[in-house]
């Protein structure tokens, strides 16, 4: 019976730890700090989410998630780069270049 629970949960379990794989780009956020997002669609070449703190509480409080919007950058289960928004609930102007200098110097390292 315990080996049955093991193997249900285990599917759930990897399936949570997939918004870190391979260079991914994660936005934490909540409805009242919709309109502070950025666009990820200059980044659809890598995987992208959105976290809205009302469904995904436990991923908020995993990855300590302090300020909303929130953007971090994964690269195969680490933590690249974490850009916080300030007290205006902001995030700062310069978010989509800084996400793409940190990806390039990935790309650049894969060679």
């Amino acid at each position: 019976m315990r080996t049955w629970i093991i193997l249900l949960l285990l599917p759930v379990y990897l399936n949570a730890q997939d918004y870190k794989s391979d260079i991914s780009i994660v936005q934490f956020s909540a409805p009242f700090t919709k309109d502070s997002e950025i666009s990820l669609k200059p980044f659809k070449d890598y995987n992208t989410y959105t976290f809205n703190i009302l469904e995904k509480k436990e991923i908020f409080d995993k990855e300590k998630i302090v300020f909303l919007p929130t953007i971090i950058l994964y690269h195969n289960n680490e933590e690249v780069v974490r850009i916080e928004s300030d007290i205006s609930l902001k995030l700062p102007e310069n978010t989509q270049d800084t996400l793409e200098q940190h990806i390039d110097k990935i790309m650049e390292s894969k060679f």
